[in-house]
């Protein structure tokens, strides 16, 4: 529908400066520009402006999912603890899940995803095959307990996010319910104006198998992800793997303690012996649900906790710490070597594959040991891909190095399987008259973090600067100040508005025309149309807010042109 704003009714406050406590681009010009305000940490207000594009993006993402058959419902965001104590995500959250008791003691939560009350939704609503396939999505505020929310929008303790679930007889279903979403997505995000990346991800405590994630590559971003300049090949950095090669260790001659006194780190080791850190074994002690682990990296890389976490998930991984070696003594700490290890689980690195050899701790405080070869001179239990990914690294698929970037992840799809299914015994009436498992997807798109990637992908050094699709208005049209001019935007605010865009007028009495101008650029509006110094003659400007393009065009030509 047409909407014509006037900016002298519209609640609106821009701002010179920066925000003191913004870091990121997207931060400093949504709150400059109007269009949100901070309540408290992870805590913002949706001003008009900012509604109105928060909406567009949510109606984009709507359409397209009501295109692939999706049905749109709504759940509650206070949720009883139950279903999520059946599949263990009461626990497995931890501090990240906002609790809260009503006034009879009873435990609730607020809503960070709705795997659980979906499935007992379909649980209760389908009983036969004929009731399926079926897509149920909902665009909602989520909580999560951010330990240190930042960024603005972009990690907040609420957020708006549209999260749909598929529920299928057969993984087949299931594998097209998948593929249905990620093209629906594909088409989203290129509607919305948003340069994204498709890569590999890991399942976290969704669960479940198949995963992807949409990055949109920016700056700002705080995910890494691999891409290959040689191939097709993209992942976060936690869904990177590293293939396990034997090699023949046959012509290692056998250990031989060194002599190496004061040499408790990588970096003293490898000067005192005058080797690269590359050469040595490095074994990190963590505690696995309190039992000690160690894991074995190379020297010169180091142990990705995020990855090791999801690997072993559910449990919780953590650090030793000094008084956790105070009952070891076979634990030397700053001299821990895999061989003679005893009690104590070892789990390693790919790299350090059968007949490779090493120098690494002795097990004695001031000695090292060298020719230290895997699989003879120590076993490993678990071989896991751990460490931190670094550029140059070999392209699982081609071996070509690997490129790093920095994304905002706008969008995760996962195929969940039966776990959900299990948890809440979700079966239906097969053809044969037997029982059928369900199998589900769970798929996000993070609708108040797209705005932000908007904002960082976009924007200039004058501002805001929205794709159309999204943008608050159509037009920005600025009277530069006196009657005659104000006269003339009005009334072609109105000839745009009768046409059928959207637009706002800045028609603000008392305020100068270099303000009304930065605050055109600021708001970032795609077209802005000035009812300049040759308003008498009927001539307004015409300018492209992204090329920075303008022309002076008689009225009627410059209502067309936008009109086209």
């Amino acid at each position: 529908m047409a909407q014509v704003q006037r900016m002298s009714r519209l609640m609106i406050k821009t701002l010179r400066d920066d925000p003191a406590d913004a870091e990121t681009l997207s931060h400093k010009l949504l709150v400059r520009a109007g269009y949100v305000r901070r309540n408290a940490a992870g805590i913002w207000s949706w001003l008009p402006l900012g509604k109105r594009v928060l909406e567009n993006v949510a109606r984009v993402v709507r359409e397209e999912m009501d295109a692939i058959g999706a049905q749109e419902v709504l759940l509650p965001a206070v949720l009883p603890k139950e279903p999520y104590e059946a599949t263990g995500r009461w626990e497995e959250y931890g501090a990240e899940l906002f609790r809260l008791k009503d006034r009879k003691g009873a435990d609730y939560l607020l809503g960070p995803t709705h795997e659980e009350i979906f499935t007992q939704l379909v649980k209760d609503q389908c009983t036969s095959y004929k009731d399926l396939p079926v897509i149920l999505y909902q665009i909602q505020t989520k909580y999560r307990d951010e330990a240190r929310p930042r960024s603005g929008i972009l990690r907040g303790r609420e957020f708006q996010m549209k999260d749909s679930y598929s529920f299928d007889t057969s993984d087949e279903g299931l594998a097209e319910s998948y593929a249905l979403h990620r093209e629906a997505y594909v088409k989203i995000f290129e509607r919305l104006g948003l340069e994204h990346k498709i890569v590999s991800a890991v399942s976290g405590a969704m669960g479940g198998s198949a995963s992807e994630e949409f990055l949109a590559p920016a700056a700002a971003g705080e995910d890494t992800f691999v891409y290959c300049p040689s191939c097709a090949y993209a992942a976060n950095t936690e869904a990177v793997t590293f293939g396990l090669v034997p090699v023949d260790g046959s012509a290692h001659g056998p250990v031989e303690e060194l002599d190496t006194p004061d040499t408790p780190t990588i970096e003293t080791l490898a000067e005192h012996l005058g080797v690269p850190a590359s050469a040595t074994l490095k074994n990190l002690l963590v505690k696995v649900d309190g039992e000690i682990v160690a894991v074995g990296v190379p020297g010169d890389r180091e142990v990705d906790l995020g990855k090791l976490g999801d690997h072993l998930a559910p449990a919780t991984v953590e650090l030793v710490t000094a008084d956790d070696f105070v009952d070891r003594p076979d634990l030397v700490r700053g001299y821990v070597g895999p061989q003679g290890l005893e009690k104590v689980r070892y789990i390693a690195d790919p790299r350090v594959a059968p007949g490779t050899a090493w120098i690494t701790g002795a097990n004695k405080h001031g000695f090292h040991a060298k020719n230290v070869v895997a699989g003879r001179d120590f076993e490993v239990d678990d071989y896991l891909d751990v460490v931190v990914v670094e550029e140059g690294d070999p392209c699982p698929t081609c071996s070509t190095g690997l490129k790093l970037d920095r994304a905002i992840e706008i969008g995760h799809i996962f195929q969940l399987g039966r776990k959900y299914a299990d948890a809440f015994q979700l079966d239906v009436l097969g053809q044969n008259g037997k029982p059928v498992r369900v199998t589900m997807g769970s798929y996000g798109i993070g609708v108040s973090r797209a705005v932000a990637a908007l904002a960082e992908q976009t924007a200039d050094e004058q501002g805001l600067c929205w794709p159309r699709e999204v943008a608050p208005a159509d037009v920005h049209v600025v009277a530069a100040g006196k009657a005659l001019q104000t006269e003339l935007a009005l009334d072609v605010a109105q000839q745009l508005g009768d046409a059928g865009l959207r637009v706002l007028v800045d028609d603000r009495a008392g305020v100068s025309p270099g303000v009304k101008f930065t605050d055109a650029e600021l708001i970032g509006v795609p077209k802005i149309l000035v009812a300049g110094r040759r308003a008498g003659e009927g001539v307004v400007e015409l300018k492209d807010r992204r090329t920075g393009e303008r022309e002076e065009l008689p009225v009627a030509e410059a209502v067309a042109r936008l009109r086209a």
